[in-house]
Protein backbone atom coordinates (compact mmCIF):
# COMPACT_ATOMS: atom_id res chain seq x y z
CA UNK A 1 0.00 0.00 0.00
CA UNK A 2 1.15 3.66 -0.75
CA UNK A 3 2.01 5.88 2.16
CA UNK A 4 -0.23 9.05 2.02
CA UNK A 5 2.33 11.03 4.30
CA UNK A 6 4.58 13.85 2.58
CA UNK A 7 8.23 14.21 2.50
CA UNK A 8 8.70 17.63 4.06
CA UNK A 9 11.16 20.42 3.11
CA UNK A 10 11.26 23.74 3.45
CA UNK A 11 9.08 25.60 1.15
CA UNK A 12 9.52 27.19 -1.92
CA UNK A 13 7.49 28.86 -4.18
CA UNK A 14 6.84 28.29 -7.98
CA UNK A 15 5.24 30.32 -10.43
CA UNK A 16 2.15 27.75 -9.72
CA UNK A 17 1.45 28.74 -6.54
CA UNK A 18 2.39 33.00 -7.15
CA UNK A 19 -0.07 33.17 -10.23
CA UNK A 20 -3.56 31.78 -9.75
CA UNK A 21 -4.14 33.00 -13.45
CA UNK A 22 -1.14 30.57 -14.69
CA UNK A 23 -2.20 27.61 -12.51
CA UNK A 24 -5.88 27.62 -13.60
CA UNK A 25 -4.67 27.95 -17.50
CA UNK A 26 -2.24 24.93 -16.75
CA UNK A 27 -4.82 22.72 -15.01
CA UNK A 28 -7.77 23.50 -17.79
CA UNK A 29 -5.50 22.56 -20.20
CA UNK A 30 -4.11 19.22 -18.82
CA UNK A 31 -7.70 18.11 -17.88
CA UNK A 32 -8.26 18.87 -22.01
CA UNK A 33 -5.03 17.34 -23.18
CA UNK A 34 -5.51 14.20 -21.17
CA UNK A 35 -9.11 13.82 -21.86
CA UNK A 36 -8.30 13.84 -25.60
CA UNK A 37 -5.75 12.05 -25.20
CA UNK A 38 -7.13 8.93 -23.65
CA UNK A 39 -9.81 9.17 -25.93
CA UNK A 40 -7.44 8.90 -28.84
CA UNK A 41 -5.27 6.17 -27.34
CA UNK A 42 -8.20 4.06 -26.28
CA UNK A 43 -7.67 1.79 -29.15
CA UNK A 44 -4.22 1.61 -27.92
CA UNK A 45 -5.01 0.00 -24.75
CA UNK A 46 -7.46 -2.23 -25.91
CA UNK A 47 -4.86 -3.30 -28.51
CA UNK A 48 -2.48 -3.98 -25.35
CA UNK A 49 -4.73 -6.10 -23.70
CA UNK A 50 -3.75 -8.90 -26.35
CA UNK A 51 -0.41 -8.62 -26.12
CA UNK A 52 -0.26 -8.86 -22.53
CA UNK A 53 -1.53 -12.57 -22.67
CA UNK A 54 1.32 -13.88 -24.39
CA UNK A 55 5.18 -14.62 -24.43
CA UNK A 56 7.58 -12.27 -21.63
CA UNK A 57 4.68 -9.43 -21.30
CA UNK A 58 2.19 -11.92 -20.33
CA UNK A 59 0.52 -9.96 -16.99
CA UNK A 60 -0.72 -6.79 -15.83
CA UNK A 61 -1.42 -4.42 -18.48
CA UNK A 62 -0.18 -1.63 -16.57
CA UNK A 63 2.86 -0.89 -13.87
CA UNK A 64 2.44 1.15 -11.42
CA UNK A 65 5.48 2.80 -9.34
CA UNK A 66 5.64 5.00 -6.00
CA UNK A 67 6.88 8.54 -7.40
CA UNK A 68 7.03 11.72 -5.04
CA UNK A 69 5.40 14.94 -6.53
CA UNK A 70 4.40 17.95 -5.30
CA UNK A 71 5.17 19.00 -2.31
CA UNK A 72 6.56 15.34 -1.52
CA UNK A 73 3.19 14.08 -1.76
CA UNK A 74 3.55 10.58 -2.61
CA UNK A 75 1.25 9.00 -5.89
CA UNK A 76 1.52 6.16 -8.19
CA UNK A 77 2.53 7.00 -11.78
CA UNK A 78 0.94 4.41 -14.37
CA UNK A 79 2.63 3.09 -17.06
CA UNK A 80 1.97 0.31 -19.79
CA UNK A 81 4.15 -2.30 -18.15
CA UNK A 82 7.92 -2.87 -20.03
CA UNK A 83 9.49 -5.40 -17.60
CA UNK A 84 8.85 -9.09 -16.66
CA UNK A 85 6.42 -9.50 -13.40
CA UNK A 86 9.44 -10.01 -10.97
CA UNK A 87 11.21 -7.25 -12.45
CA UNK A 88 13.11 -5.48 -9.21
CA UNK A 89 13.90 -9.10 -7.90
CA UNK A 90 15.25 -9.93 -11.38
CA UNK A 91 17.89 -7.48 -11.32
CA UNK A 92 18.71 -7.17 -7.53
CA UNK A 93 19.33 -11.23 -7.95
CA UNK A 94 22.66 -10.24 -10.18
CA UNK A 95 24.18 -8.31 -7.35
CA UNK A 96 27.00 -6.86 -9.69
CA UNK A 97 24.53 -5.65 -12.49
CA UNK A 98 22.26 -4.02 -9.95
CA UNK A 99 25.50 -1.91 -8.27
CA UNK A 100 25.80 -0.78 -12.26
CA UNK A 101 22.40 0.62 -12.30
CA UNK A 102 22.71 2.89 -9.16
CA UNK A 103 26.10 4.24 -10.62
CA UNK A 104 24.31 5.01 -13.84
CA UNK A 105 21.85 6.83 -12.91
CA UNK A 106 19.06 4.47 -12.22
CA UNK A 107 19.08 2.82 -15.86
CA UNK A 108 20.95 0.34 -17.78
CA UNK A 109 21.37 -0.03 -21.57
CA UNK A 110 18.54 -1.79 -23.02
CA UNK A 111 20.69 -5.09 -24.17
CA UNK A 112 21.57 -5.78 -20.44
CA UNK A 113 18.75 -5.31 -18.54
CA UNK A 114 17.22 -8.45 -17.76
CA UNK A 115 13.75 -6.93 -16.83
CA UNK A 116 12.81 -5.77 -19.91
CA UNK A 117 10.51 -7.35 -22.81
CA UNK A 118 10.59 -7.63 -26.49
CA UNK A 119 7.47 -5.70 -26.43
CA UNK A 120 8.39 -3.56 -23.82
CA UNK A 121 11.87 -2.41 -25.76
CA UNK A 122 9.30 -0.95 -28.06
CA UNK A 123 7.05 1.18 -26.42
CA UNK A 124 9.84 2.33 -24.73
CA UNK A 125 11.96 3.24 -27.93
CA UNK A 126 8.18 4.78 -28.96
CA UNK A 127 7.33 6.39 -25.74
CA UNK A 128 3.77 4.38 -26.03
CA UNK A 129 4.71 3.16 -22.42
CA UNK A 130 4.24 6.88 -20.88
CA UNK A 131 0.84 7.21 -22.52
CA UNK A 132 -1.35 5.67 -19.08
CA UNK A 133 0.22 8.77 -17.84
CA UNK A 134 -2.89 10.80 -18.91
CA UNK A 135 -4.27 8.82 -15.61
CA UNK A 136 -1.59 11.11 -13.70
CA UNK A 137 -2.32 13.94 -15.25
CA UNK A 138 -6.27 14.01 -15.22
CA UNK A 139 -6.66 12.47 -11.37
CA UNK A 140 -4.34 16.43 -10.84
CA UNK A 141 -1.20 14.16 -9.40
CA UNK A 142 1.03 14.68 -12.59
CA UNK A 143 0.89 17.73 -15.53
CA UNK A 144 1.66 17.50 -19.31
CA UNK A 145 4.93 19.55 -18.70
CA UNK A 146 6.73 19.45 -15.26
CA UNK A 147 10.11 17.83 -14.16
CA UNK A 148 9.93 14.15 -14.61
CA UNK A 149 8.90 12.18 -10.61
CA UNK A 150 11.35 10.41 -9.15
CA UNK A 151 11.35 7.94 -6.95
CA UNK A 152 11.55 9.26 -3.03
CA UNK A 153 15.80 7.63 -3.42
CA UNK A 154 16.48 10.21 -6.45
CA UNK A 155 15.77 13.24 -4.52
CA UNK A 156 19.65 13.08 -2.56
CA UNK A 157 20.94 14.22 -6.48
CA UNK A 158 18.77 17.68 -5.69
CA UNK A 159 20.47 18.14 -1.97
CA UNK A 160 19.77 21.63 -1.17
CA UNK A 161 17.39 22.52 -4.24
CA UNK A 162 14.60 19.42 -3.33
CA UNK A 163 12.35 21.84 -2.11
CA UNK A 164 12.42 24.00 -5.17
CA UNK A 165 12.41 20.44 -7.28
CA UNK A 166 9.08 19.71 -5.57
CA UNK A 167 7.89 22.75 -5.33
CA UNK A 168 6.08 22.15 -9.16
CA UNK A 169 3.97 19.35 -10.27
CA UNK A 170 5.53 16.98 -12.64
CA UNK A 171 4.88 16.17 -15.80
CA UNK A 172 4.31 13.76 -18.68
CA UNK A 173 7.13 15.50 -20.51
CA UNK A 174 9.64 18.25 -19.61
CA UNK A 175 12.63 20.27 -20.73
CA UNK A 176 14.77 17.32 -19.37
CA UNK A 177 13.47 15.10 -22.20
CA UNK A 178 13.18 17.53 -24.99
CA UNK A 179 17.27 18.48 -23.71
CA UNK A 180 18.38 14.94 -24.32
CA UNK A 181 16.36 12.63 -22.21
CA UNK A 182 18.44 9.43 -21.27
CA UNK A 183 21.42 10.57 -22.78
CA UNK A 184 21.41 13.26 -19.63
CA UNK A 185 22.00 11.93 -16.56
CA UNK A 186 22.94 13.55 -12.86
CA UNK A 187 24.29 15.75 -11.93
CA UNK A 188 23.49 17.65 -15.18
CA UNK A 189 19.95 16.31 -15.15
CA UNK A 190 19.35 17.99 -12.01
CA UNK A 191 19.91 21.86 -13.39
CA UNK A 192 18.16 21.19 -16.52
CA UNK A 193 15.01 20.33 -14.25
CA UNK A 194 15.55 23.23 -12.02
CA UNK A 195 15.67 25.65 -15.17
CA UNK A 196 12.36 24.51 -15.71
CA UNK A 197 11.11 25.43 -12.52
CA UNK A 198 12.97 29.03 -12.49
CA UNK A 199 11.62 29.86 -15.84
CA UNK A 200 8.49 28.43 -15.64
CA UNK A 201 5.67 29.92 -18.39
CA UNK A 202 2.82 29.28 -20.61
CA UNK A 203 5.32 30.01 -23.24
CA UNK A 204 7.85 27.40 -22.52
CA UNK A 205 5.18 24.69 -21.88
CA UNK A 206 4.17 24.93 -24.85
CA UNK A 207 7.45 25.24 -26.66
CA UNK A 208 8.31 21.83 -24.85
CA UNK A 209 5.16 20.22 -25.72
CA UNK A 210 5.77 20.92 -29.74
CA UNK A 211 9.56 19.73 -29.22
CA UNK A 212 8.45 16.64 -27.55
CA UNK A 213 5.95 15.66 -30.31
CA UNK A 214 9.05 15.85 -33.01
CA UNK A 215 11.36 13.99 -30.23
CA UNK A 216 8.96 11.13 -30.25
CA UNK A 217 8.06 10.84 -34.15
CA UNK A 218 12.34 10.64 -34.24
CA UNK A 219 12.48 8.44 -31.38
CA UNK A 220 15.19 10.67 -29.82
CA UNK A 221 16.52 10.25 -26.39
CA UNK A 222 14.43 7.44 -25.58
CA UNK A 223 15.35 3.67 -24.30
Amino acid sequence: MISHQRVEYAPFQSLEDRSRLYAITKRTIDIIGAIVGLILSSPLFLLMSIFYLFGDSKGPILFRQVRVGKNGKKFYIYKFRSMVVNAEEKLKADKELYQKYLRNNYKLEPHEDPRITNLGRFLRKTSLDEIPQLINVLKGEMSLVGPRPVVEEELKEYGSDVAKFLSVKPGMTGYWQVSGRSEVGYPERVDVELFYVEHQSLVLDVIILLKTVGMVLLRKGAY
